[in-house]
């Protein structure tokens, strides 16, 4: 297979500017060769390519939907898209005049994405909010932290980019394998609070089943000493996650430590974790890495970002890439045999006729201040 053909070449995607959520999946598309057009202001498009990272393989362009003439021409670049990624708060699109009623009425195979922290109806529908927010009421965040502690927020990895971004990205290739089936599409409603409580299904089932204690107590929350952080002698860290008796046996015998009280009884955790914590105190990082290379015993030192692109299991993986100067994670998940999009920075895109557009009424818009 062509290595420059992902395996959504020729699938066209309109995605309406917005926060890390909505970029996210329209990268993941791009990333597999979909055609990304992300549609934003007129005033923030210019000729200079844009390098953030969750714009790369994309084309871009500014309309003014404010305008009748704006939406006309957006309504026109629907009818051959096969998907939109709309952003708004619940309304917003409808009041703009390109909503999913607006838009199927000109192409009924479109699939609508709208992408939300709260969703498109409830109680909180129409009110703001941010990923910390979202993954609170969703239950995830009580449980995320150190036992004795407040709830700790791992960055808006859980909310924005799991639960919203990466699931409106499943949503539209559930609905996109339907449309061959049914020949219309449909609107994907993917919201932050859904996929945040969706992703902490096994943790929601043990907190009510009585397998899982408050934060920081567990087998997996820091909780146990075989599983977490340990800091080394030159203030680096190592990640720790010797499960399993025949690891934490590996691990305990590379350290040269024999002595331990048994881990199966948690009131030892504490005993383990302070002679676990000397002894990683006593070697710096680097002489631990020598020591667990090529064991199992589930011991890797913790890289910050710059690190962790020259690791050498991430080089001969390829796991990342740089695009323009700018080191970022390569496309996932792998397809072996097929190709990927193109990872350039996002440009701008003049000629629209493709989309529908001619290049006489694109320049009169652009005339007009509606399209840049």
């Amino acid at each position: 297979m062509d290595a420059s053909r992902g395996p959504l070449t020729g699938i066209r995607v309109l995605e309406l500017a917005g926060l890390a959520p909505g970029p996210f999946a329209g990268m993941m598309l791009a990333d597999h060769g979909a055609e990304v057009l992300r549609v934003d202001r007129v005033a923030a498009v210019g000729d200079e390519p844009r390098r953030e990272v969750m714009d790369r393989g994309k084309r871009t362009i500014g309309l003014d939907l404010k305008s009748p003439e704006g939406v006309a021409a957006f309504r026109r670049l629907a009818e051959r898209a096969d998907v939109v990624i709309e952003v708004f708060r619940p309304g917003v699109a409808e009041r703009l005049g390109i909503g999913p009623a607006d838009l199927h009425a000109v192409n009924e195979r479109l699939v609508y994405g709208r992408m939300t922290g709260w969703g498109q109806d409830g109680p909180l529908a129409h009110t703001a909010g941010h990923d910390i927010d979202y993954i609170a009421i969703a239950g995830v965040l009580s449980m995320l932290g150190r036992a004795g502690g407040k709830p700790t927020p791992p960055i808006n990895i859980l909310g924005d980019f799991a639960g919203g971004g990466l699931m409106l990205a499943y949503g539209v290739l559930l609905a996109l394998i339907e449309r061959e089936r049914t020949g219309r599409g449909r609107v994907v409603d993917a919201a932050m609070v859904d996929g945040a409580a969706l992703l902490f299904s096994m943790f929601h089932g043990a907190v009510h089943g009585g397998q899982w204690g408050p934060r920081g107590t567990n087998l997996l929350d820091t909780g146990a000493p075989m599983y977490d952080t340990y800091e080394t002698a030159d203030g680096g860290f190592l990640a720790v996650g010797a499960l399993e008796p025949r690891f934490w046996a590996e691990m305990l015998d590379r350290m040269g430590i024999g002595d331990l009280p048994g881990r199966d009884d948690r009131a030892n955790w504490p005993v383990i974790r302070e002679r676990l914590a000397e002894a990683f105190r006593s070697r710096t990082r680097a002489e631990w890495e020598a020591v667990f290379e090529g064991s199992d015993a589930c011991v890797v030192p913790v890289l910050d970002p710059r690190e962790a692109a020259g690791h050498p299991h991430n080089v001969a993986r390829g796991t990342f890439v740089e695009v323009g100067g700018v080191p970022q994670a390569a496309p996932a998940p792998r397809l072996p045999g097929a190709g990927h999009g193109d990872l350039s920075p996002a440009t701008r895109l003049h000629d629209l006729s493709a989309w529908g557009l001619p290049d006489g009424e694109a320049e009169a818009l652009r005339a007009a201040g509606v399209l840049a």
